[in-house]
């Protein structure tokens, strides 16, 4: 489908938004500045963009521990989202939530969710929420491969297409469950045609073209708006990094994460701006010497912001 030069521009400066923060957030996780687990979104940044782009703003996700990606591409700021990352007062839920339970209500981030599968009912019941108060408005839950073999995910895209419910189902397979390859928990090759138990269209894109995303999210947007109901898209992608950074990744060989390398949504969106005159090279160095200096300013901010007061360990448990 024919789209703006702007909205072009504004997919590469999101997934390089993503990239840059995604590397950053290793190199701090590998210093030891920030704890716990990075589980990083490196390789799979045009799924984020292509559906997050297709959204309103207004509209809600819900995302999953890899999420990262799915809150920059929805519109989190990247100082306020890497100040949450290490924990700090200034991040969107005050340094409570980390690197895995981020959520901002007003860029309609319901919040990541590291469960495997618990985004589902979630959105599902944000839909129906929608089509009860008569909003015409959708929700899009993220979920991994290995999400479509929980019972979260039978009973809410049952219950969604019983009801209509104005939600997508988006599958972001990224081929392994921690190390488990999806062939060895999957029957299926195509997990989309899991959407004809449910009496839904599911639709399999490629997950390192972010304009295929786009589009299919669109149509899948359009049809939930149009009170017709939910849609499961598969976007076939590949994460880079490992499960969490660092870890040994014994379960594949280098030889094929070089060959799924080659796959990188970024500079393969960045030859089809060039190669179409949507946008020169200088263009493209120049967004991205902008977002290298925006991620560095971002890191800084979270450095130089305070740690939550232990006096307010007990603030924001109950609504």
């Amino acid at each position: 489908m024919p789209m703006s030069r702007d909205l072009q521009i504004e997919m590469y400066r999101r997934m390089v938004r993503i990239r840059e923060f995604e590397n950053a957030t290793m190199d701090v996780f590998k210093r030891g500045i920030i704890k716990g687990a990075a589980t990083l979104y490196i390789g799979q940044e045009a799924s984020a963009v292509g559906v997050c782009l297709a959204l309103k703003t207004d509209d809600l996700i819900t995302g999953t521990h890899r999420s990262h990606g799915h809150l920059l591409a929805k519109g989190t700021a990247s100082h306020r989202t890497m100040a949450e990352v290490f924990g700090k007062e200034t991040g969107y839920n005050k340094g409570r939530g980390g690197s895995m339970h981020i959520a901002d209500f007003e860029t309609g981030c319901l919040g990541a969710l590291p469960v495997v599968g618990s985004g589902l009912p979630i959105a599902t019941g944000a839909a129906l929420g929608f089509k009860m108060r008569g909003e015409n408005r959708v929700v899009v839950s993220f979920t991994g491969e290995a999400a479509t073999n929980t019972g979260s995910f039978h009973e809410s895209l049952n219950l969604a297409s019983i009801w209509k419910l104005p939600v997508i189902f988006v599958v972001e397979n990224n081929k392994y469950a921690v190390s488990t390859h999806f062939s060895e928990s999957c029957a299926v090759e195509d997990l989309s045609e899991r959407a004809k138990s449910y009496g839904i269209p599911g639709i399999r894109v490629d997950g390192f073209d972010v304009l295929a995303v786009f589009s299919a999210t669109v149509e899948a947007v359009d049809r939930a708006r149009r009170g017709e109901g939910p849609t499961m898209l598969v976007s076939e992608s590949y994460r880079f990094d490992g499960h969490y950074s660092g870890e040994p990744e014994v379960y594949r060989s280098r030889e094929e994460v070089n060959d799924q390398r080659k796959n990188d949504p970024i500079p393969r969106f960045g030859s089809f701006l060039v190669e179409n005159d949507v946008a020169s090279a200088q263009e493209l160095e120049t967004i991205r010497s902008e977002i290298s200096q925006e991620i560095k300013d971002a890191v800084e901010y979270a450095k130089s912001s305070p740690q939550p007061d232990p006096s307010t360990a007990l603030d924001y448990i109950y609504a």
